[in-house]
């Protein structure tokens, strides 16, 4: 993780951090809104409420605010992957790893944003990080065959059983205004994660249990 400007100068205090966090509290709201190419210093440094000059001393660029925050996004983004047990029920894992990764649409959508913007930007921040990704997701799918293979779930293909459950779960966060536009005011509310929980666990299950 790239360190804060003001980290290289001397030991940071209470203060220094706290006023780092807030610069990047407000760098989530500004890339995710207006992904990296469109957002700029002068206005995450509007948003943290701070001079830009101020802004500076903690962060030399654009490039370092962002590399932070994506470090921290990628440090919990893969966490519901990491926990699916090649020892449990692959039913009840595989409901499991939906459910968290729509928790995770619920209640980091301004995250889950700011990684969609990197990727269709190409990558160009996080090369590393993905054959980190990759690494992981040929350790799950693994796992997914050998459920397949002793005939515990239906046949499938596990890299795109995972892309299917990243597409559907993080669709809530990354496209949440015509989510809720199309529902409408009735369905809109915070309902529709459970709404859309029990959906997909049909979905999903439905389709891996054996005929």
């Amino acid at each position: 993780m790239p360190v804060p400007r003001a980290a290289k100068t001397q030991r940071r205090t209470r203060i220094q951090e706290e006023k780092e966090q807030i610069i990047l509290e407000a760098a989530l709201d500004v890339f995710s809104l207006h992904g990296f190419k469109g957002s700029t210093i002068d206005q995450i440094a509007e948003v943290a409420g701070m001079s830009k000059p101020n802004l500076l001393y903690y962060f030399r660029t654009k490039e370092a605010i962002h590399r932070a925050l994506l470090d921290q996004v990628l440090d919990t983004w893969l966490d519901p992957l990491r926990e699916l047990d090649a020892e449990g029920d692959p039913v009840a894992e595989i409901r499991s790893y939906v459910r968290r990764k729509l928790e995770m649409s619920r209640d980091y959508p301004r995250e889950s944003r700011l990684f969609a913007n990197e990727v269709l930007r190409g990558a160009p921040s996080i090369q590393e990080e993905l054959a980190d990704l990759k690494a992981l997701v040929d350790e799950k799918a693994q796992v997914i065959r050998a459920w397949i293979k002793a005939g515990k779930i239906a046949r499938c293909d596990p890299y795109h059983l995972i892309f299917s459950i990243w597409a559907t779960t993080q669709h809530y966060a990354d496209f949440d205004a015509q989510v809720r536009a199309v529902l409408g005011p009735d369905k809109s509310g915070e309902g529709r994660f459970e709404d859309a929980a029990r959906f997909l666990e049909q979905f999903y299950i439905g389709g891996l249990q054996l005929r």
